[in-house]
């Protein structure tokens, strides 16, 4: 991927360099129609190489793009903060909910919800009597 970018930033800069070779006449750039500079009062215009009006005219667009799109978004990142925030809370409130009632204070609940031990699949048979029972006396 490094590779791929270096190559696309080398063929950019030969373009570039193309681009201002061919265009290194230059032109008078004025701020205002004609003649109207006049009443203003000084010369509101300036000579400069036809590349560097391109380039400079490329890099407004792009920054007034980036300037409209931010501001056109900027309900979506609104939304998202809100939305972040509600989450938080939830997250919140349930962190203090399951501190509150981890441990149910009713003890019938409490022996309910208390996980069950593990009991032998089958009969088991032994040599003494069950403890509790009572059997005859042998003989």
């Amino acid at each position: 991927m490094r590779l791929i970018r270096l190559l696309f930033l080398a063929l950019l800069a030969i373009l570039l360099v193309a681009v201002a070779l061919a265009n290194r006449g230059v032109v008078t750039l004025s701020a205002f129609p004609a003649n109207f500079g006049q009443y203003l009062g000084g010369s509101w215009s300036v000579d400069l190489p036809l590349f560097l009006v391109i380039f400079v005219t490329f890099a407004l667009g792009m920054l007034a793009g980036l300037v409209w799109e931010y501001l056109r978004e900027a309900h979506i990142r609104r939304e998202a903060r809100q939305r972040s925030a509600e989450v938080a809370r939830l997250e919140s409130e349930v962190g203090h909910l399951r501190q509150n009632h981890a441990a149910p204070r009713d003890e019938v609940v409490a022996i309910l919800d208390r996980p069950r031990t593990a009991r032998p699949a089958g009969p088991v048979a032994s040599a003494e009597p069950a403890r509790g029972t009572t059997l005859p006396a042998q003989r």
